[in-house]
């Protein structure tokens, strides 16, 4: 293994200082573990809080601010944040109209988030969920009871957070997150294996001539493994898994996404290849967003998400964001 680490054991706690020296708009809690935008909380606005295990970055650090979300718990690499953790967050970023909890679909961030979720409810703050479970490879997984959370999160952190910026109210903002889960489908291939810190090796063997199709963000099994095939293919089988999965008639907001390791000529090339298949489909594309957003580590690979999106989405969508890892408009 070579990586621009220090320790493994220390990777987080000395990214997390990095984070901060980089960005001062936010305030990062490294002890307590937790990501608040400087200013928070805001009163009288809905917060938005979402979380999982580190080495998915940007995801969900890097979506701190303006436009997104209000705080974020970053757990150990690949491992949830405890409920400690999200208690702080959640107890930081309230501005006194509630909390929008958005979580992923692991067994870990479910449990941990619910029992923090309590803990705040104990505590007068009134605290929503909304869960991720977008992954059409499979119904359930090495880590989940039903479909992983992945490429939608970003989906779901821009649109709702941009109704929480405009004063939506608790119930309105959590059911919209809902909704944009809800009409939306992802799909990965890897092309090679991820290596976490700790570890030093690869997480799984992956022959060179093979690609892991329907992989996780965590280097979990998808649905098979395959030889490996020009991107045309790929993507082409990729989009027939989420359309067989959803309806989609249009207008839709794609996400092509690399998963770490994946350069932006060959995410370019992929974007190319979906919009040419999904025009053959009759799927006409609203907006579109190409590179490394929700990663796991090292891993080259890529996944294709597609939403459903409503007028109200796509104004949300093109709302002004101010985040480390996205940004556009005023």
């Amino acid at each position: 293994m070579k990586k621009f680490i220090n320790d493994p054991a220390d990777v987080v706690a000395q990214s997390l200082r990095g984070l901060a020296a980089a960005h001062p708009e936010l305030r990062v809690e490294v002890e307590e573990g937790y990501i608040v935008r400087a200013g928070a909380p805001q009163p009288g606005k809905v917060a938005l809080v979402s979380g999982g295990g580190s080495g998915h970055e940007p995801l969900h650090g890097g979506f701190v601010g303006p436009g997104m979300l209000d705080a974020a718990c970053p757990g150990e690499v690949f491992t949830s944040p405890v409920p400690d953790q999200i208690l702080a967050a959640t107890k930081a970023a309230d501005g006194g109209a509630g909390v929008v909890h958005i979580v992923k679909n692991y067994t870990g961030d479910v449990m941990n988030f619910q029992l923090a979720g309590e803990l705040a409810g104990e505590e007068g703050i009134s605290v929503e969920t909304v869960l991720v479970d977008d992954d059409v490879a499979v119904e359930d997984s090495t880590w989940t009871a039903g479909r992983r959370g992945t490429g939608a999160t970003l989906l779901v952190e821009k649109i709702t957070g941009a109704r929480a910026e405009e004063g939506g109210k608790l119930g309105e903002v959590a059911a919209l997150g809902r909704e944009v889960n809800a009409a939306s489908g992802s799909f990965a291939y890897a092309l090679t294996a991820v290596t976490t810190p700790a570890a030093g090796r690869p997480g799984f063997d992956l022959p060179a001539d093979e690609i892991e199709a329907g992989v996780g963000i965590h280097g979990e099994p998808g649905r098979r493994r395959e030889k490996w095939r020009p991107a045309k293919e790929l993507v082409r089988s990729a989009l027939d898994a989420i359309l067989t999965a959803k309806s989609f008639s249009g207008p839709v907001i794609v996400l092509v996404n690399g998963l770490g390791a994946t350069p932006l000529i060959e995410l370019y090339l992929i974007y190319g290849e979906v919009a040419a298949h999904l025009e053959e489909r009759g799927v006409t594309i609203a907006r579109q967003l190409v590179g490394n957003y929700v990663t796991s580590l090292d891993m080259a690979g890529m996944s294709v998400t597609l939403c459903q999106a409503t007028d109200e989405m796509i104004r949300l969508w093109d709302a002004p964001v101010r985040t480390p890892g996205l940004r556009w408009g005023a």
